[in-house]
């Protein structure tokens, strides 16, 4: 397929190196005519959505995990990155879904959940997985980031030496700052949301702001939505194995994906 020929040979271009870091693409032998959108969040790398995608396609969906620009690089990379660059990438994977005459279905984590929610705003994906998502990070400082980055470039992150290949240690403040970018751009549009939509969380998430999920949850327009909070064994990253409870959140996703009622757990 040219489209994805050409979103790995962007990937080669912009020095991606480890095969984990790179888009993939997973191709059931017997479809059933539906795809997912997998998007990841900041500072990641597509690794941290193969879990999803991996059952995803025991189930026989078509799925493609995404690379955002500036990330599977390196930090300085990401520090020169727009919000604009990532919309447009989720945007070339919906597409590129859409011409293949399937139903795409759009899961975004963390960050990657703000550009699912900006897709749907101008699309109409089947269904939409938000997990982690946020309307306010934790940092009370965050909201600064732009003009903190003049002073203090990058905030150093604790990752284990098995981790650092597909997440940044070094995370830049300019890059925070274009999420900023995005959540001002959602202010008072969720109502206008109305994809059937799930939204995970967990009290444990020391990443977001308390309480920020569920306001998504309350104020999105669509009529057939579902949330549920984990608790404080759970962290801000759901799909991996540091989750004790991952296993819970790739059998929500598919339930939910099969079937849908507006409910709150």
């Amino acid at each position: 397929m040219q489209w994805l020929e050409q979103e790995i040979e962007l990937a080669h271009n912009e020095r991606v190196s480890h095969p984990d870091n790179f888009p993939f693409y997973l191709s059931p032998k017997n479809s059933n005519g539906q795809a997912v959108l997998l998007v990841h969040g900041f500072s990641a790398s597509p690794r941290e959505m193969l879990p999803l995608g991996e059952i995803l396609l025991q189930h026989n969906y078509t799925t493609y995990g995404v690379r955002l620009p500036g990330h599977g690089t390196t930090p300085q990379d990401l520090a020169n990155r727009r919000a604009g660059e990532w919309l447009n990438t989720v945007e070339r994977g919906y597409q590129s879904l859409i011409e293949m005459n399937l139903n795409v279905n759009v899961v975004g984590l963390s960050t990657g959940a703000l550009l699912s929610l900006h897709l749907a705003l101008k699309h109409h994906p089947n269904k939409m997985i938000l997990l982690s998502p946020f309307l306010q990070l934790q940092h009370l400082l965050a909201p600064f980031a732009s003009l903190l980055s003049h002073l203090i470039p990058y905030q150093d992150k604790e990752i284990s030496e098995a981790e650092r290949p597909f997440y940044y240690q070094r995370r830049p403040l300019k890059g925070i700052s274009q999420i900023n970018r995005l959540l001002k751009q959602l202010n008072g549009k969720l109502e206008s949301i109305i994809t059937p939509t799930l939204i995970l969380t967990s009290t444990g998430d020391a990443t977001i702001a308390k309480g920020t999920a569920s306001k998504i949850y309350q104020q999105l327009g669509s009529n057939e939505k579902q949330f549920h909070c984990y608790g404080n064994e759970v962290p801000h990253v759901l799909t991996t194995t540091e989750n004790p409870r991952q296993q819970d959140v790739l059998q929500r996703c598919i339930s939910f994906l099969g079937t849908h009622t507006a409910t709150k757990t």
